[in-house]
This record gives C-alpha cells, sequence and structure tokens, in this order.
C-alpha cells in the first residue's frame, strides 16, 4: 500500500527564529507558526480557528530564515511530518512536527540584504529535532 506525507502551510512567525548547529556542524533552525482558518459557526458568526506549528528547517535555508525572517513574517513552507518520542526527566513526551523541504518567504524585507525567495534544505540527520517547548525540546 503507498503512502504520502507532505504538508502545505502558509502562516506567520509567533517568534523570531531559533538557529542552532549540531556537533557535525549543520545548521538547524526552528521556527513557530501560527496557521488560521475561518469558518461559520452553527449560529452564523464568522470564527477563526489557530494552530501552531513547529517548523524544522536544516542546512542553508536555516541560516537564511534565521536572518532575514522575524515574528510576524509570513511564510510558505511545504514539507513532511515527523513524529518523535523522547524521554526527560524520567517523562516521556512527545511531538508531532514539520520537517521543512521548502521555505519560501512571503512578506516584504523583514531585515536588510533579503535573500532568495525560495530556500531547499539539505538531508537532516535522524533524530536531530523535536519538542513542542523550549522545555519539552529533545538535545541536538
Amino acid at each position: 500500500m503507498a503512502s504520502l506525507n507532505k504538508v502545505m502551510l502558509i502562516g506567520n512567525l509567533t517568534r523570531d527564529p531559533e538557529l542552532k548547529y549540531i556537533p557535525s556542524g549543520s545548521a538547524v533552525g526552528i521556527l513557530n507558526i501560527a496557521v488560521s482558518r475561518k469558518y461559520k459557526a452553527q449560529d452564523g458568526s464568522l470564527k477563526d480557528d489557530v494552530c501552531f506549528v513547529r517548523v524544522t528547517v536544516w542546512g542553508k535555508p536555516a541560516e537564511n530564515c534565521n536572518e532575514y525572517l522575524s515574528k510576524g513574517s509570513p511564510v510558505y513552507i511545504e514539507g513532511r511530518l515527523q513524529y518523535k518520542t523522547w524521554e526527560k526527566d524520567g517523562q516521556k513526551r512527545s511531538s508531532l512536527d514539520v520537517v521543512a523541504e521548502r521555505v519560501q518567504f512571503l512578506g516584504g524585507k523583514k531585515k536588510e540584504n533579503a535573500a532568495d525567495d525560495e530556500a531547499v534544505p539539505e538531508e537532516p540527520a535522524e533524530g536531530a529535532a523535536g519538542g513542542s517547548s523550549e522545555e519539552d525540546k529533545p538535545p541536538f
């Protein structure tokens, strides 16, 4: 049986990007984005539903995101879902994140010397990112 793991999102960064380097020297960036949708409730009123998503970006694209994006920046993300589990302080933790395969900057230039609109990451090392908050993050 065939399967498909593909995610496409357009949203805005909820905070500035985070950039770290793993021991091999590869850059890894974390983008936290808000994706919203509008719908009509049963009473006829218009409602807004917001989903917060953690996105991992690898290599030069991670460095570009860190340099040219900031809180509020609109982005288009194509990628795949990745489920992670780990243990911290004796407690099991898990997260469902997006690993970016394409990042496109959508808004105006937020920082000086804006990079190309599109960035394609290199393949990540297995088990290098996950978590949903600063204290929930597994080590790199």
